[in-house]
């Protein structure tokens, strides 16, 4: 007799769309159904660029609507970007839209962080990757240039906390996005009374946190009744979109690398505890918490936002690329020519990329290309390259070698990348599912239901529901050689 199915509704957020999806269990297998897709636009007002949270919430009523139309669902999950934050006043509202971290309000604010706290002290506590766009900097930003509405804030809430909040009227942290902050300790998974002190943030501002897997509330009446569906759980999954794709990465071995493949790269392994030694911190790579209270030890890489906003901004001046364009672009061009530092600071910022590209060409006197395709063909070249890089760093911290990637993510339906990522890095790469984090974020409310045993079988379960593409390494030699250039341009040898 079959199993009775069991659907979840998934919002999985991205930086540039956002959709809602049921997630269905039935005879061993694991479906998707796409009900709601929507563009996620950031909206710049007067020189600061927010994130338009409340549009943001009208599609999420709008998914529930769909999926309920569509069958239905026992819980509801959501799935965000990273760091960002809304902050909730004494009265429970909203003060303001929250800034994007792209905005530029944190440009310059890591000397200032470091006159509190040396960058020694704060990785060995936190485990986090120093970025100037962590919440910890954003709320420093706060506490120099507007401490008026700190001093009006009742609550921070990362942002699907602040989305479940507003669906359950309860204030909770959910301890993976609580993670992405460098305010959590990375030991305790606690908050960090020693980094929020020395910043001079007030601790009261920081909700309690749970645990990924666990209720964050129930569906208010309210909203129940406006959208005419039955009151049901809100689960707090792995808030933090790359821990929902990591909790899905179809791995048989202990000891796996996986790349999150999306706007970012997310390049990474699991281990049962943070690493936080001297060489960890050397190479900044980050320790954030996934499901089971496990640490992701894993760099941010700036990924497809390259080609997308490429993409964006030409569109703005009337050339209507498709991704496919520009990957047949950079396919047909000469490889090897030159490269760029995807970490590089003048890369974060929306804009002109290409002439970026050219720019630090120029300034470290190698070839500028000229055409657009070799444009495109140093940026997939050199995000390669810096998954070569990111390798080499995270077998050095953790003593392992690793033989295959697996990659996951919206953005391996760009082979390119997927098959030069294989090459760079001389490994084998297995690619899928496409769906990871909506995947990761249902099994998550699945095994809150109880209707999946645990995140092994999970994983087993989405091996046997998915295709899986498998790349192999080439040209090694070449690559080889072309990785110690990048090295000596990026100054990273």
């Amino acid at each position: 007799m079959p199993d009775r199915k069991r659907s979840v509704l998934v919002f999985d957020f991205g930086a540039s769309s956002g959709r809602a999806m049921l997630c269905s269990l039935e005879n061993g297998k694991l479906s998707m159904e796409e009900v709601h897709r929507f563009s996620n636009d950031p909206v710049m007002v007067h020189g600061t660029f927010y994130w338009d949270i409340l549009r943001l919430f009208h599609e999420i009523k709008q998914g529930i609507i769909k999926a309920n139309a569509a069958g239905g669902f026992e819980s509801i999950g959501i799935d965000t970007w990273g760091v960002d934050f809304g902050l909730i006043g004494r009265d429970g509202a909203l003060l303001e839209d929250p800034v994007n971290y792209r905005d530029r309000r944190t440009s310059g604010i890591l000397p200032k962080a470091f006159e509190k706290i040396s960058p020694e002290e704060l990785y060995s506590v936190t485990g986090i990757e120093i970025m100037e766009i962590n919440t910890a900097f954003q709320l420093l930003s706060l506490k120099l240039c507007r401490e008026e509405l700190l001093s009006r804030t009742d609550k921070i809430l990362l942002t699907p906390d602040l989305f479940n909040y507003l669906l359950t009227g309860e204030l909770h942290s959910e301890l993976s996005i609580a993670s992405t902050t460098g305010l959590l300790d990375a030991k305790t998974k606690d908050w960090s009374e020693k980094v929020i002190s020395a910043l001079g943030l007030p601790r009261s501002i920081f909700p309690e946190i749970i645990h990924s897997g666990t209720q964050a509330g129930m569906l208010t009446e309210e909203l129940s009744e406006e959208l005419c569906v039955p009151v049901c759980p809100i689960t707090a999954v792995c808030g933090h979109d790359t821990q929902c794709a990591a909790a899905a990465v179809p791995a048989e071995e202990e000891d796996f690398i996986f790349i999150s493949c999306g706007t970012w790269s997310l390049f990474g392994t699991e281990t049962d505890s943070p690493v936080l030694t001297p060489l960890s911190a050397k190479y900044n790579i980050t320790n954030e918490t996934g499901f089971g209270r496990k640490t992701t030890f894993l760099k941010n890489i700036i990924g497809l936002w390259f080609i997308q906003e490429t993409r964006r901004y030409l569109r703005k001046q009337g050339q209507g690329y498709s991704f496919a364009d520009l990957e047949k672009l950079a396919r047909e061009s000469e490889p090897f020519k030159c490269f760029i530092d995807p970490a590089a600071p003048e890369f974060v910022p929306p804009g002109d990329i290409p002439q970026r590209v050219k720019d630090y060409c120029t300034r470290t006197r190698q070839y500028v290309p000229q055409t657009l395709g070799e444009v495109m063909r140093c940026i997939y070249e050199s995000l390669a390259l810096k998954y070569r890089q990111s390798l080499d760093e995270i077998s050095e911290c953790t003593g392992r070698k690793y033989n295959k990637i697996y990659m996951v993510g919206g953005g391996i339906k760009d082979t390119f990348l997927c098959s030069l990522a294989a090459c760079s890095c001389g490994c084998t790469v297995n690619a899928g599912p496409v769906e990871a984090t909506a995947y990761g974020n249902g099994a998550i409310q699945l095994i809150s239901l109880g209707a999946i045993d645990s995140i092994s079988e999970a994983r087993k379960i989405i091996r046997r529901s998915e295709e899986i593409n498998v790349y192999l390494p080439e040209n090694e030699a070449e690559w080889t050689e072309s990785y110690e250039r990048y090295k000596r341009i990026t100054g990273i040898s």
